[in-house]
């Protein structure tokens, strides 16, 4: 039988909603600071990152797993079952949870949640000191950045620590698909996408979400992450007066980020030229900050590639400032 786990302090009810519906097995895993991800495979087999390594802790019982998920999600008013077996969720203390049960999950039931940090990260978390400067001038002159790394590099955490330094008489909105993003900023609007549902629901996408935020009058627009039609609409906002924009892509490299980029413009303006594409890129971003997670659990600014209409160039690499930083 699940137990109850009761708040002891401020911290401890932000993880109410996941502690509330655990089994013993799981519960222990949530009282640990160093651990941030929890995840089941094939309905039992119970992992954790903890300090940046994974590690096997034990198994439970695929039942137990399946009514996690379902009493997780009672709250928020999500559901899954066979209609519908993929769901991502955001938990009341900024937790994300990402389940998947049969047939779409062949071997049973599985779940991560990715647990939103108590503790906040800054730059210099991530960089040396003059790397933080560098990037601290970056936002004090309005460059529009994009954020590059791999899956769990650290792309949210640096954007959240880069919006440390944003003016406080500025007005920010964030668009995201499951709102991570925790900004301490007097004036911020956040919005969250939507996933159509069974029940009708109409899906309310990344990309209608840029296009309202224009609309809402913004100082800079930050877009959790790019992977569509939403490319676009973020590079004209960028290019028509909302310098100091921000988002996050998946890539291996600052470079690789440039031409991902530059691949999904040619996919939603398909009579664009390749020419035409590199351009409209290259007059939008400013700037590509690349992050990555190293072997110990660490993550790192590794690149940071400046790009203006004529030329690119690397002012950092492998995580060492090597020329001049005027842009």
């Amino acid at each position: 039988m699940n137990r109850i786990v009761r708040s002891r302090d401020a911290q401890n009810r932000g993880h109410s909603q996941i502690k509330g519906q655990v089994n013993n097995r799981l519960d222990e895993y949530f009282h640990d600071d160093n651990i941030r991800e929890v995840m089941v495979n094939a309905g039992s087999q119970v992992w954790v990152e903890r300090n940046g390594e994974l590690d096997h802790v034990g198994t439970i019982h695929p039942d137990d797993t399946r009514a996690f998920i379902e009493r997780t999600l009672l709250p928020l008013g999500r559901r899954i079952d066979i209609t519908s077996p993929i769901v991502d969720a955001r938990l009341s203390d900024g937790s994300r949870l990402c389940a998947v049960i049969p047939p779409i999950a062949v071997d049973g039931p599985c779940v991560a949640i990715r647990r939103f940090s108590a503790r906040h990260l800054g730059l210099e978390d991530f960089t040396s000191p003059d790397i933080v400067e560098l990037l601290q001038q970056m936002m004090h002159d309005r460059r529009n950045i994009l954020v590059s790394g791999a899956a769990s590099a650290g792309k949210t955490t640096l954007l959240n620590a880069l919006c440390g330094y944003l003016a406080t008489n500025e007005r920010i909105i964030t668009i995201e698909d499951i709102a991570e993003l925790r900004l301490n900023h007097p004036h911020v609007v956040r919005l969250e996408a939507r996933p159509a549902s069974p029940d009708g629901n109409l899906e309310i996408s990344t990309r209608s979400l840029v296009r309202t935020a224009l609309r809402l009058r913004p100082d800079r627009l930050i877009v959790g992450e790019v992977r569509g039609a939403e490319t676009l609409d973020m590079l004209s906002a960028m290019n028509t007066g909302h310098n100091g924009s921000m988002s996050t892509i998946h890539a291996n490299s600052s470079r690789d980020a440039l031409r991902r980029i530059e691949s999904l413009v040619l996919q939603h303006a398909a009579n664009w030229s390749r020419e035409v594409v590199h351009d409209h890129v290259a007059s939008s971003i400013n700037a590509i900050v690349h992050v990555a997670r190293h072997i110990n659990g660490s993550r790192s600014v590794q690149e940071i590639l400046f790009i203006d209409d004529t030329q690119m160039y690397e002012v950092v690499q492998d995580g060492r400032l090597i020329c001049d930083a005027s842009l």
